[in-house]
């Protein structure tokens, strides 16, 4: 029988069919992408700076599965904290991140690199404590220590104060109750020897996103989940047996963009409604400036003023068209240093972003916020970001109105989805090709000494604000048909 660890407890808990795979079936599991890699990387430096908080603390080493067992067993007689000491019972199989001696008893303490207490969490511990009693542990607490999320760095960490230690004795004690039962049952499919059937839901995003895509593929191209803020509207639909969107009975309780999501697939027709993006268009007053970040954030700050996970802006993209009709003009920056880039940032954007006209984003949350936080970290550049935040136009607003709906939009207004729905193009030709590839591509190359990526960045970045002019060349285009 396969061991059953502490992460493939978690994994089968959520899903049983990927436990499955991941035991038997691996080559159906994808590797993890840049940036799933990179989280996990930022987890692991959280990890081993948390230990530092116990200075007389002993690493029980890896090398193997049973010497980790032994030395694990040998190391508690020196009641000291060990750093991944692990301990078997049967089957299942867990070391602990941190334990601490007290008196005669432990306290279990796992470091996790996210800023709350999350129920997967309680399981993970119930299971940690499970085991560790099992093999004569006395546990007198368990605590979870995560991040600070309100901790900014000032000068060299402190890592006192950037974790936080949250008991949740109580609640992993109210988790055990039904430990051992769910232990048994994903030891029973663990057992099987075929795949568990499959079964698709909110699990299959909650906590993480599962890779096993394949659970999803006897759906229509439009199904209920692709429903517009569908959640508990959609799982009832699929639930009652009802899986395309054109499906949907008609007196079933739909939102307006619902309603106009349905309408959609059910003609086959795409929805414009032409005074709303007449109106929208008159909010734009040249010269236009379309304009996008690109961020990354570190789990541990880097730099002064951040806190745990701040986007730090390193890269922007800036298409200038004067008036109507006249070609755009491209500016663009992109840090090519290793230390702070926010100040270049900054004053490389008040260059060439004019006094006048209008700023046009995707989704102005993100850019307003992140000139905040720079009019924050450089007082002297307050006034012109508060003057600029007051300039931006947000390119979101006819599509997240439904103004314009596309079915192959699936519901979704973010730019990726709307420049194929408008203009037929899209970003599967790039070699960076999505936000969150971009920033840890930086990352790498800036600070870890990584493959110079800037030509892709910034093939990246401008396609972003270019397709921000398509979009509207292309709402123009709509409203004088």
């Amino acid at each position: 029988m396969a061991l059953l660890t502490k992460s493939k407890y978690l994994v089968g808990l959520q899903c049983p069919r990927y436990l499955w795979a991941l035991i038997y079936d691996k080559e159906k599991i994808p590797n993890p992408d840049v940036s799933v890699q990179f989280k996990f990387d930022e987890g692991t430096k959280v990890g081993e700076l948390a230990t530092k908080l116990f200075p007389d603390g002993i690493n029980v080493p890896f090398e193997d599965f049973n010497n980790n067992l032994k030395k694990s067993k040998e190391l508690l007689k020196k009641k000291k904290p060990l750093f991944e000491a692990g301990f078997r019972v049967g089957n299942c199989f867990s070391r602990a991140d941190i334990l601490v001696p007290v008196g005669d008893k432990w306290d279990i303490i796992e470091v996790k690199s996210g800023t709350k207490v999350k129920d997967i969490n309680i399981h993970d511990m119930a299971f940690q404590k499970y085991c560790y009693e099992s093999e004569g542990l006395k546990i007198r607490n368990c605590f979870l220590m995560h991040l600070n999320n309100e901790y900014i760095k000032k000068g060299e960490i402190d890592i006192e104060k950037l974790f936080v230690k949250d008991n949740i004795t109580p609640e992993v004690e109210e988790s055990m109750k039904n430990t051992k039962e769910k232990i048994n049952y994903i030891l029973e499919v663990i057992n099987k020897d075929k795949y568990p059937e499959a079964v698709i839901g909110p699990q299959c995003k909650n906590p993480y996103e599962c890779p096993l895509t394949e659970c999803w593929d006897f759906l229509p191209e439009n199904h209920v989940f692709h429903l517009y803020r569908g959640g508990k509207k959609s799982l009832q639909l699929f639930e009652d047996g009802i899986y395309a969107i054109g499906d949907i009975p008609k007196d079933f309780k739909l939102s307006d963009k619902q309603g106009i999501q349905k309408d959609c697939e059910v003609k086959g027709e795409i929805h414009v409604h032409k005074e709303k993006i007449k109106h929208f268009l008159k909010t734009l007053l040249y010269p236009l400036y379309y304009l996008d970040f690109e961020t990354f954030s570190t789990a541990i700050p880097m730099f002064d003023g951040l806190k745990p996970y701040s986007p730090v802006c390193f890269q922007f993209s800036l298409h200038v068209v004067e008036k109507e009709g006249d070609k755009p003009k491209h500016y663009e920056f992109l840090y090519s240093g290793n230390n702070d880039p926010r100040e270049d940032f900054v004053l490389a954007l008040k260059e060439v972003l004019g006094d006048k006209g209008s700023i046009i984003v995707y989704n102005q949350s993100f850019e307003i916020s992140r000139l905040k936080e720079l009019g924050e970290q450089f007082p002297e550049h307050k006034n012109w970001v508060e003057n600029t935040i007051g300039r931006i136009v947000d390119l979101l607003i006819p599509f997240r109105n439904f103004s314009y709906y596309n079915p192959i939009q699936k519901g979704s207004a973010s730019i990726k989805k709307i420049l194929p729905a408008l203009t037929g193009k899209d970003y599967s030709e790039m070699e960076i090709g999505d936000g969150a590839t971009a920033s840890v591509k930086f990352y790498n190359m800036a600070y870890k000494n990584g493959k110079d990526v800037r030509t892709a960045l910034l093939k990246y970045c401008g396609l972003d604000t270019l397709a921000e002019i398509m979009i509207v060349n292309s709402l123009h285009n709509l409203v004088r048909e």
